[in-house]
């Protein structure tokens, strides 16, 4: 049986790689260590789909060395064993270890000393946050990197790559697809191209060919695959991105009537990921603290969309746009980072104060670290009159109270008398 389109269609080379510019981008950390051959042991995680595989056989193919792939959780240590053989033997192995959050005890101890000496280069790949999830003894000694969502564009390339591919793509295969059903299927998936390709593969052969022998590829065939409705009039497949932004700007306007048709268009499209991801950002730019609650809520209602999934993931979320829509609008906080950010983007940026600099070493008193800090629990109210900012921006405020609601106005009124003091 043949491997699926995701599979065949693997980078050989770290130029054939999508995506992840931040990565393998020209002077990039894994291009830097592809062309000098110092590659080390390393972390990918991301999403699902986004090129964690790619990636490590792009590096594999880059440098010529054997590649092989494991997955922790199922392939065992005797599965390792067999790998770090081969690089005693023949030299350096690059080991694909997916799912590296699986990874056991036995395995782990096992694996150690063969990442200390360099044979074996592992590469563990893994959905979950490294941080948290993977034992700080092997972590320690791997380079972490994120892997992002592909962008539409790079996800349509791939695609293109696929069908004009005659040796592991569809290349093979008269397919007639127009642009607007191509961009649908690049933009559906979120970032997720292994999908895309699998639905595509689907969509090519599934249908049976005319009779000029060509496979024309409808909008309702690549919806059936993909089991994603394409937005209304999406002709340019900017209609995604077009109702996110009306999403949010409905609801910034407290228009619950059209927040809500907006929300209805995303999830009808099976854009529910999109929508959560929408809605908690509209919580905490636009809400805020006009109505701390109502960002709790969505947090929660988020929490159990996810859960529940689509049907029933519109009871939650419709719930969440309706509070958010009616709730007092305040982007306090959203203006006071962005201003902080403006400055420090622009080169007005100063010293930590001495007294609160970090003290938790030997001889820091000795440079005066720490020396004057008054700790405020040790004052009436919990309070005490220090400075906290650099010396040359000690005078600026980021922080400008605009009140809506009864919480941000009694923080305007705590805010206030601080600054009085």
């Amino acid at each position: 049986m043949q491997q699926p389109l995701a599979y065949r269609m693997r980078p050989k080379h770290i130029d054939e790689v999508l995506g992840q510019k931040h990565l393998v981008g020209e002077g990039k950390i894994i291009r830097r260590m592809v062309i000098s051959e110092r590659l080390s042991s390393m972390i990918l995680y991301g999403p699902p789909g986004t090129g964690k595989t790619s990636i490590a056989s792009a590096i594999a193919g880059s440098t010529k060395y054997a590649f092989r792939i494991l997955n922790a959780a199922t392939d065992s240590k005797k599965d390792m064993e067999v790998v770090v053989e081969e690089a005693k033997m023949s030299g350096t192995v690059i080991m694909l270890l997916d799912e590296i959050h699986r990874l056991n005890k036995v395995k782990q101890d096992y694996l150690l000393p063969h990442l200390e000496n360099g044979r074996v280069i592992l590469i563990g790949a893994t959905t979950e946050n490294p941080y948290i999830t993977i034992n700080p003894a092997i972590r320690s000694r791997l380079q972490i990197f994120e892997v992002k969502p592909l962008a539409p564009e790079d996800i349509k390339l791939g695609l293109q790559r696929a069908l004009e591919d005659n040796d592991v793509g569809l290349g093979e295969y008269n397919v007639e697809i127009p642009d607007d059903i191509l961009n649908h299927f690049s933009h559906v998936t979120n970032g997720d191209i292994r999908s895309a390709l699998n639905a595509l593969e689907l969509a090519v052969l599934s249908t049976k060919p005319d009779e000029d022998n060509v496979i024309k590829i409808t909008q309702d065939i690549a919806e059936e695959c993909l089991q994603h409705k394409r937005m209304t009039h999406d002709k340019d497949g900017n209609a995604h991105y077009d109702a996110i932004s009306a999403l949010q700007k409905s609801i910034r306007g407290s228009d619950v009537d059209a927040a809500m048709y907006y929300l209805a268009v995303l999830l009808e499209a099976g854009e529910l990921t999109i929508a959560c991801r929408r809605l908690l950002i509209i919580a905490y730019e636009d809400i805020g603290l006009g109505n701390p609650g109502a960002t709790s809520r969505t947090v929660s209602a988020v929490t159990a969309a996810e859960k529940v999934g689509l049907p029933e993931a519109r009871i939650p979320l419709a719930f969440a746009v309706a509070d958010l829509a009616l709730s007092p609008k305040s982007n306090t906080t959203y203006r006071a980072l962005n201003s902080a950010m403006a400055d420090i983007s622009a080169g007005n940026v100063g010293q930590v104060p001495d007294h609160i600099r970090d003290a938790h070493y030997s001889g820091a008193e000795k440079l005066g670290r720490g020396v004057e800090y008054k700790y405020p629990h040790d004052f009436p109210h919990h309070y005490v009159e220090q400075q906290y900012l650099p010396d040359n921006l000690k005078r600026h405020q980021y922080f400008e109270p605009d009140p809506t609601g009864k919480y941000e106005e009694a923080l305007a009124q705590i805010y206030k008398q601080i600054k009085q003091k």
